[in-house]
């Protein structure tokens, strides 16, 4: 997990992005938060003084169980707010992140139509399709084969070897 996503997933993404005319920003910093809920104003500051570029709720979790299912995986952060921290920004309300989030919706279905349609992804040299190979401990002779079908669909290529 020391680099989650996967560079030629997100160099298509970024493909599509400029195609589409949508603003954007390459690379940054994320942090996962438990939510739904906004921050306080120190605790903004806090997570600014960090560094951090976004805050989000489902990144990490989204990121880890691709790479358990072996799915190359790239972020994009669409933005809601500026939280509380940013001087030149009125504070943050649900009507504000509602009408953002609409437009962030209509623009995510066409960077996913664009990528879909326009894009093919085959890449030898990207490790996320063979990460399994070494991140299960437990021998496979170990588990049963109910446990084993259980994970059939996410792990089945290197339980059943």
């Amino acid at each position: 997990m020391a680099k989650p996503t996967s560079d030629l997933l997100t160099d298509i993404c970024e493909m599509s992005l400029k195609k589409l005319s949508i603003n954007y920003k390459r690379g940054g910093l994320y942090l996962a938060m438990e939510g739904p809920q906004f921050s306080t104003k120190s605790e903004s500051l806090l997570y600014k003084s960090w560094g951090v570029d976004v805050i989000g709720m489902t990144n990490m979790p989204e990121a880890k169980l691709a790479r358990e299912a072996e799915i190359r995986y790239s972020t994009i952060a669409m933005v809601t707010d500026y939280d509380c921290w940013h001087p030149d920004h009125d504070n943050v309300d649900v009507n504000m992140i509602i009408e953002t989030l609409n437009q962030n919706v209509k623009n995510a279905k066409e960077l996913i139509k664009s990528i879909i349609y326009n894009y093919e992804i085959d890449d030898v040299s990207d490790t996320t399709k063979n990460c399994l190979d070494t991140a299960i401990i437990t021998d496979p002779s170990c588990m049963t084969d109910e446990t084993k079908n259980k994970l059939k669909t996410i792990a089945g290529r290197v339980l059943f070897k």
